[in-house]
């Protein structure tokens, strides 16, 4: 008869032969300091190495820890998934075997869990969280994944990260169906949640071993950030759904902007007789006043909008919020127009794109905060 079980801490594996019993010496020794009884519980991808041999060497003399190798259907999420699947606790902690994530932090995610948090999650993006030893160019992957990850989760800072625990209430019955590396955004997507907890932390770069990272890793994430929408917006419910909500309000109410600005053009022009540069800048101003407005009231249904002074403040947020997306517009209409030759009501329509995805996320984050 198995022990009972307060904590089941998964570690996907893949070719850790230099890691993994580092890391299960590591994990065990933070559960037996904090009095936490755990199971380790190591999902290995049929690896090449001597991973598998190693596991199976210290599982036969700790009765905490466990091996499941997988034979098909390899992938880092779907490990962490039959982690999930065959824990023993309710609460489930995920951490890499590489010491990317550090194994003292597990009784903080472990107590958040036990307080009530459905998830807690690690993050390198919230204060106190930062990256230690990245190339420039996987920053920026890692960046552009993040942002793309917040228009789905903005509350989150860090919604691909690899370090969290979760409520197993949170993951069973969830239609999770994940490829690549970004499970936790799976299971924000899918996942039955209401509290999260952050944790802030430092993640440093694998000292041993080869990282998995692969040039399809971006585009098996954005299939699956595009599965989640499409499921949120089948089902109408969860967070992502809520957010999208948001997001084309803020479209209609962009578009409503247009109209108000070229209608007060026209009119300040040819009836008012004002010279058009004149027109043009009270068009755009009481078009931006428009738009905080209904963007107020309505798309982001501000519960202090009737608060004189935080409407002035929120109001100067967001006019300077569109200043910049007016910059960007047209920086992007000159560049892709003057510099890669691509026909001027193309190059206007992406510098469009690119001010209104500047324009949301910048207010999503500083204007409306709370919404």
């Amino acid at each position: 008869m198995a022990e009972p079980c307060d904590l089941s801490v998964i570690i996907p594996t893949f070719n850790e032969e230099e890691n993994i019993a580092a890391i299960i010496d590591a994990v065990d020794g933070v559960l037996t300091q904090n009095g936490i009884r755990g199971e380790i519980l190591v999902v290995d991808d049929d690896s090449k190495d001597r991973t598998i041999p190693i596991v199976r060497e210290i599982s036969g003399r700790q009765e905490n820890v466990r091996l499941i190798v997988r034979r098909e259907d390899h992938g880092l999420s779907q490990s962490v998934v039959e982690g999930f699947r065959s824990a023993r606790s309710d609460i489930l902690q995920v951490i890499d075997a590489d010491f990317s994530h550090p194994p003292d932090l597990i009784p903080r995610f472990y107590e958040a869990i036990r307080g009530g948090a459905d998830i807690a999650v690690g993050s390198r993006y919230t204060k106190g969280g930062d990256i230690e030893a990245w190339p420039l160019k996987r920053r920026i992957i890692s960046l552009g994944a993040t942002a793309f990850g917040r228009i789905l989760f903005p509350e989150i800072t860090d919604p691909v990260s690899g370090f969290f625990a979760v409520g197993r209430e949170v993951v069973d019955g969830a239609p999770l169906a994940p490829r690549g590396y970004k499970i936790l955004t799976e299971i924000l997507g899918k996942g039955r949640w209401r509290t999260v907890v952050e944790i802030p932390f430092v993640f440093k770069d694998r000292e041993e071993g080869a990282s998995k990272l692969r040039a399809g890793t971006m585009v098996d994430y954005l299939r699956q950030c595009g599965g989640i929408v499409r499921f949120s917006v089948t089902r109408r419910t969860g967070p992502v759904w809520a957010e999208w909500k948001k997001v084309v309000r803020f479209g209609l109410v962009g578009l409503s902007g247009i109209f108000v600005n070229m209608g007060l053009l026209y009119a300040l022009t040819e009836i008012a007789g004002l010279y058009y540069l004149v027109s043009a800048v009270i068009a755009i101003e009481l078009s931006i006043v428009n738009n905080f407005v209904l963007n107020d009231v309505w798309t982001f249904r501000s519960i202090e909008f009737l608060k004189f002074k935080r409407k002035v403040s929120r109001f100067g947020s967001f006019q300077a919020v569109s200043m910049g997306g007016l910059v960007i517009n047209m920086a992007a209409l000159y560049l892709l127009t003057d510099v890669a030759g691509v026909y001027y009501l193309v190059a206007n329509l992406a510098g469009v794109f690119t001010a209104f995805a500047w324009n949301y996320m910048v207010n999503r984050h500083y204007t409306w905060t709370k919404a």
